[in-house]
């Protein structure tokens, strides 16, 4: 799924950073990368654990961790919750192989 502007998400990083970067991420799209969301639930693996500790698909990296509406660094320690809300950006991971990660 490459960027649908009707995600949470998005909608997020659209008020969040505004148009101009709204652009940047449609011109990732194009250029091959895809945006992509998944959410923690309680019955998720990941949940409990570190971000570090998830094997990510190859050409993978998690752009931001929504928690209660608001943005988080997505550094290796951050404990994933159920709630949160992800923001992954990869150029060779399908939407199947980055949900089967967390999930």
């Amino acid at each position: 799924m490459a960027v649908p502007a009707a995600t949470p998400l998005i909608s997020l990083i659209e008020e969040a950073t505004g148009a101009t970067d709204t652009v940047a991420l449609l011109r990732l799209s194009k250029a091959g990368v895809e945006v992509i969301e998944t959410a923690i639930s309680e019955r998720s693996r990941a949940a409990g654990h570190p971000l570090g500790e998830i094997a990510l698909p190859a050409g993978t990296v998690v752009a931001t961790v929504v928690r209660e509406g608001r943005p988080t660094h997505p550094s290796p320690g951050l404990r994933l919750l159920p709630g949160d809300e992800l923001l992954l950006v990869s150029h060779e991971a399908t939407e199947q192989e980055i949900h089967a990660a967390f999930q």
